[in-house]
């Protein structure tokens, strides 16, 4: 078949890979619309992590974009990233807290969810899909790329039949490092296939090592015919390739790309603007480097850890963390570098560079690593003598007797706010906490956001909602409207430009 179909990550992993998460509620409103008639196949959509960063950052209430952005898209499927256990958390929140977060979604009519187990551990993974399936919600499993010497053709082929075995939705081949090469697409990419059977497999990469439009290309001749892609400046960098790139290639290759370009033109305007406006980052392709193969920390730790070094005046140091990184990632077993795995590598790497002796301190979440809280792989494969030296502290035999707690949502619920609070009140607290739900509801509602490039007569109706406004003048290339309200003693006037 030669029509290869897409998948939006512009709302989610594009701005969460290059604007942390940054971008406004009204800014993605504003192009929702135009984003929704593109024909994307899906769209990513929500994630947990989206409710600390707006509750705490930007005061804004998280289920308003739920709301207001549900309503948006008629025809694409909307997708939640982070399944039954979330997204980018390095803290077990309470089942009960979970479920009701992917009930919440699915009540909002999204019943699509892409998630991982940072190990590839499918039959471990199983549960969690019934689960899902139990609450209206269908799962794509992750399957990792990750280059080390466990990482082989046979690992792989044993992993993608068990996720196969568990009868997921799809299997999304992820390259979260951006560390595929078009040579290892070839060679990979058809095991995959071919021990996935007849459960379907998507293709999602970043671009953090300037291979991933040459791998998508590959993947798609190698016969995967779903991709996950960006609208800039919310591609490249970081994050996942651009639409326009990769459609425009198909095309040359004789592919029928699904998705309609004219349409998303004025949604990469849109968010070029914002990115000028807000001060964020426009996504760039970015130069080959073979460095990210010896340690594999991802960019945006990188980026993190160099800005927390120079804040303590250390930042002489960034290099010898990062080849740290590679001894501290070979002696844990070789962890696939994704959240939270990544970071326990990371951390302990600058620890040991930082003390000048390895080992002599760790952290709580390298002690958990070791005991098999986070994967049951992990204490089998991390270095005896490392995990010696990290399990022989007081502090170990602590985390060594703990259970995480499982109250029931009824607890919960009367720890924060007892049965008056509504379900998405409660899980605002229970993720950004009670004090910062407080401030969100005192900062007061967000400043509405106009998108120049809607409709004339929508566009003069959402001026005329505008409260602080009286008089409205718009001029246009020699025409000219004005729009008055009767009492305007103490108001001001607005002239709009188009």
């Amino acid at each position: 078949m030669s029509e290869v179909h897409f998948i939006d990550t512009t709302l989610r992993d594009g701005q969460q890979s290059l604007w942390a998460l940054g971008m406004r509620t009204g800014a993605m409103l504003a192009v929702a619309e135009a984003m929704d008639r593109a024909g994307f196949e899906s769209l990513e959509f929500f994630c947990s992590t989206m409710i600390k960063k707006y509750v705490r950052e930007q005061k804004q209430n998280p289920w308003e974009w739920v709301r207001e952005g549900t309503k948006c898209f008629r025809r694409t499927r909307l997708r939640l990233h982070g399944g039954m256990h979330g997204s980018g958390t390095f803290v077990k929140l309470p089942p009960a807290v979970m479920k009701l977060f992917v009930e919440r979604a699915v009540a909002y009519g999204i019943t699509l969810t892409r998630t991982s187990t940072s190990w590839n551990d499918f039959p471990g993974f199983e549960k969690e899909l019934q689960e899902l399936r139990a609450v209206g919600m269908e799962t794509i499993v992750n399957l990792i790329y990750s280059v080390s010497p466990r990482h082989t053709d046979q690992y792989y082929a044993e992993r993608a039949r068990q996720a196969a075995a568990i009868r997921p939705y799809r299997i999304c081949f992820k390259d979260v490092g951006g560390l595929l090469t078009p040579e290892r697409a070839r060679t990979l990419i058809p095991v995959i296939l071919e021990n996935a059977g007849d459960v379907p497999v998507e293709f999602h990469g970043h671009s953090n090592n300037g291979l991933g439009p040459l791998c998508y290309l590959e993947a798609v001749k190698l016969g995967i015919q779903t991709l996950h892609t960006a609208v800039p400046p919310l591609a490249n960098g970081s994050s996942q390739p651009s639409i326009f790139n990769i459609a425009k290639n198909l095309r040359a290759l004789g592919y029928t790309p699904i998705v309609n370009e004219e349409e998303l033109k004025p949604v990469e305007e849109h968010f070029t603007a914002v990115a000028k406006r807000d001060g964020f980052p426009i996504g760039k392709p970015l130069a080959y480097d073979q460095s990210q193969y010896l340690h594999q920390v991802p960019g945006g730790m990188i980026s993190n850890l160099r800005h927390q070094l120079r804040v303590v005046g250390m930042e002489d140091k960034v290099q010898a963390i990062l080849e740290e990184a590679a001894r501290v990632r070979a002696e844990f077993g070789y962890p696939i570098m994704v959240t939270p795995l990544s970071q326990f590598v990371g951390s302990q790497a600058a620890i040991n560079v930082i003390v000048g002796e390895r080992y002599k301190e760790v952290t709580d979440q390298v002690i958990q690593y070791a005991l098999g809280l986070w994967g049951k792989e992990a204490p089998d494969l991390i270095d005896p003598d490392v995990k010696d030296k990290i399990l022989s502290r007081s502090r170990a035999k602590e985390w060594e007797r703990w259970a995480p707690p499982d109250p029931s949502l009824q607890e919960i619920r009367s720890r924060f706010g007892g049965p008056s609070i509504s379900d998405d009140d409660l899980l605002l607290r229970v993720y950004a906490g009670e004090e910062a739900v407080k401030a969100l509801y005192t900062a007061g509602a967000p400043k509405e956001f106009l998108n120049g490039r809607q409709p004339l007569i929508r566009l003069i109706e959402a001026l005329s909602r505008k409260k602080e406004c009286s008089q409205i003048y718009i001029h246009r290339n020699g025409f000219s409207l004005a729009l008055g309200k009767t009492d305007a003693r103490h108001c001001r006037s607005d002239m709009l430009k188009l």
